[in-house]
């Protein structure tokens, strides 16, 4: 008895450890790459969001806008080589601008030299009828969009019609935003005229591309707190197969050394203010961070 017991014990390990090993694998895409795990997709999202379709007294009606940088690159290569199918976090990218069309401002979407912004679709929640609507409605400019080296070339120097600078998250973001030289001097040009900055989850990641030309001390947002998606967070992902490997490199950490302060610790719904910069931690915030957006920007321009 106590021998099949121990049989029957072993049997139940072996296939719960085949059920573990299965559902935290990566799956691998047709381009070699790799999207989360079924398990990590389980837990990291969801098919339906917690919008509010929030109704803002006295919307915009005037040419003020967003502009919202977005990645045109894919694949992450990650420490190991192995590559992480990645982009901009639909959530993320779609909840605010449905915050910000309430609040009656249209949002440009541009990325560095007009290639399609690339989307984690696995994130998408296929779901959330708000969200398929506004997908649909922006798909167009998401497959067209403008050049960020066209809004350098002209518009630092005659337009008034922004109001915000807006860097959705996705681990995209890490993906050649960082490092370009144009990112850097829009982000100065915003800075200067006094104009919002919004950044939510891996989105701040961006902000690095302000410390091209200067040294630390120098650092537009040194100083700031800010609320962001956490390293520590980021070092899980290979545990459950959100990722394929280690991180590259760790964008937090960077910022901190700019000194910049990370206030939340975990993957959750905080939003934050600090001066004209805007902030959210994850997916989870996206709803908040819609909301204080599209409120602190219905504030700016009523004055």
């Amino acid at each position: 008895m106590i021998k099949k017991i121990l049989i029957g014990f072993v049997g139940f390990l072996i296939l719960a450890f085949i059920v573990i090993y299965m559902t935290t694998r990566p799956t691998a895409t047709d381009d070699g790459a790799y999207i989360p795990s079924p398990l990590s997709l389980k837990l990291a999202t969801s098919s339906t969001t917690d919008f509010e379709n929030t109704v803002y007294e006295n919307p915009h009606t005037g040419n003020k806008k967003v502009l919202m940088v977005c990645t045109e690159e894919r694949n992450m290569t990650m420490a190991n080589g192995k590559k992480f199918s990645t982009g901009n976090h639909p959530v993320e990218m779609m909840l605010p601008i449905l915050h910000l069309k309430n609040a009656g401002f249209d949002v440009d979407v541009v990325t560095p030299t007009g290639k399609p912004v690339k989307i984690e679709m696995w994130a998408m929640p296929g779901e959330d009828e708000n969200i398929k609507k506004v997908y649909s409605e922006y798909k167009t400019k998401f497959e067209n969009p403008g050049k960020l080296t066209d809004i350098v070339r002209t518009s630092l120097h005659d337009s008034t019609d922004y109001v915000a600078i807006f860097i959705p998250g996705g681990h995209g973001a890490m993906l050649g935003l960082p490092e370009n030289k144009d990112l850097n001097k829009v982000i100065k040009w915003s800075h200067e005229n006094d104009m919002f900055m919004m950044a939510i989850c891996h989105g701040p990641a961006a902000l690095l591309a302000a410390s091209l030309d200067g040294d630390k001390d120098s650092f537009i947002y040194k100083g700031y707190d800010i609320a962001s998606f956490p390293d520590a967070v980021d070092e899980q992902g290979p545990m459950i197969g959100y990722t394929p490997g280690a991180m590259p490199w760790i964008y937090g950490k960077r910022l901190n050394d700019l000194g910049v302060t990370i206030i939340n610790e975990a993957a959750d719904n905080t939003v934050h203010i600090d001066r004209k910069l805007i902030t959210g931690a994850s997916p989870q915030a996206a709803n908040g961070f819609g909301i204080l957006a599209a409120t602190k920007l219905l504030e700016a321009v009523s004055k």
